[in-house]
């Protein structure tokens, strides 16, 4: 159990109360979550219509309610291509698709792939690549023919450009919207279908969240890991869908304490404009909390305990750096840190995070983000002010 401080409690009310002015409260949440659920019912409606085989979802923290005007977050969507399937065995080979089946052998990353191309008349392998497509297809040193990654660079419209498994779309005076392209997965990979199995003794997830997450879509997206040498025709292995499940049942203390950590690495750690590949992720940030929720009683999870809860998702964040890995919380095999920061950037990032340790309240004052410390330091003042004016009982 937590040990909390008697002033951890009063900043971590006032702190509540703060990011309930800003609109992080269940209110906002809800609405954000419903606009864009909406958005994606009404992409659907209009695709079927069209007869698109395409199905828009979306992703990220605009529509699960994790944002704040502040903190500008882009708008995320995933494309998937209906029209496509990737399969594990040759037995659910589907006519009428375009199929593709997933290899995961010793020479892929944990959390990747490869997909052979197979022929769409019956459940054969294509055996020779077709005519001049190099920039689509690679014949491995087995004969295989494999889908290229890189097939997703001649799809970009005007205006998108390429920035790992997404395009993103920029307009002057609007947020910029990332498009990621998909491929649907028939069923889970057995490495992450491994999760979903596991009998562990933690109350989070609970068991109904598993067993919903077992009927959400699982994708493929077009990029490969950074410490491989074959990244243009490696896949990468998605199950936002599940993640998103995860989020929607958090309660809205702990939907505080990751736009709080979002704050910080956005005031403290990436600080210098590095490509997103490199530095601290705000997917990260998001397992570190699913990890941090999974390893403490639900007793913890109150509002009065947000700034230690806050500072024990810190001190886990880095021991990920320290220790170079951060184990996806579906697949524990897959470091997303894996080929991501060089040893100069780690230590870099080391040396930021050792400000934050311990977490008691300081470095909160320092975020301009929606004017954050500036309202902290207010409400702590009137605080202060209301126990002065308290008469003393005398002696």
């Amino acid at each position: 159990m937590f040990h909390t401080p008697d002033y951890y409690h009063d900043i971590s009310m006032r702190l509540s109360e703060v990011l309930d002015d800003i609109g992080v409260n269940e209110n906002i949440v809800m609405k954000r979550r419903r606009a864009n659920l909406l958005q994606e019912t009404m992409h659907v409606i209009t695709s079927r219509a069209a007869d698109r085989q395409v199905t828009q979802y979306r992703m990220g923290s605009q529509s699960e309610g994790t944002t704040t005007r502040g903190l500008q977050s882009d708008t995320d969507i995933l494309s998937c291509l209906d029209n496509v399937i990737v399969i594990q065995d040759w037995d659910v080979w589907t006519p009428g698709k375009g199929n593709l089946l997933m290899i995961q052998n010793e020479t892929t990353p944990p959390g990747y792939c490869l997909l052979q191309l197979i022929r769409n008349d019956a459940p054969l392998p294509f055996t020779q690549e077709t005519g001049n497509l190099s920039n689509l297809f690679v014949k491995d040193t087995s004969g295989r023919i494999l889908f290229k990654n890189t097939i997703l660079d001649a799809t970009l419209f005007e205006g998108l450009q390429r920035q790992g498994p997404s395009a993103a779309l920029a307009s002057a005076g609007f947020l910029s919207t990332d498009i990621v392209t998909a491929l649907p997965c028939k069923s889970w990979p057995q490495s992450s279908a491994a999760w979903l199995n596991q009998q562990e003794t933690n109350i989070w997830p609970a068991a109904e969240m598993k067993k919903y997450a077992k009927t959400t879509r699982c994708f493929v997206v077009g990029v490969g890991s950074k410490a491989s040498e074959n990244a243009d025709f490696e896949w990468r292995i998605s199950t936002s869908l599940a993640e998103r499940c995860l989020m929607f049942n958090l309660n809205i203390t702990q939907i505080r304490i990751y736009i709080l950590l979002k704050m910080i690495l956005k005031t403290y750690i990436n600080i210098e404009n590095l490509d997103k590949e490199t530095y601290i992720s705000s997917f990260m940030c998001k397992t570190v909390l699913f990890y941090c929720i999974a390893s403490k009683p639900t007793s913890v999870r109150k509002e009065c305990n947000i700034l230690n809860c806050l500072s024990f998702c810190i001190q886990t964040l880095n021991r990920c750096i320290l220790a170079g890995n951060c184990p996806h919380f579906f697949d524990h095999e897959n470091n997303l840190m894996a080929g991501k920061n060089s040893t100069v950037v780690k230590h870099q990032l080391l040396e930021r995070m050792s400000n934050l340790i311990p977490c008691e309240g300081i470095s909160l004052f320092g975020i301009q983000i929606d004017k954050l410390g500036e309202r902290l330091q207010i409400k702590l003042n009137m605080l202060n002010e209301v126990h002065h004016d308290i008469p003393q009982p005398e002696n």
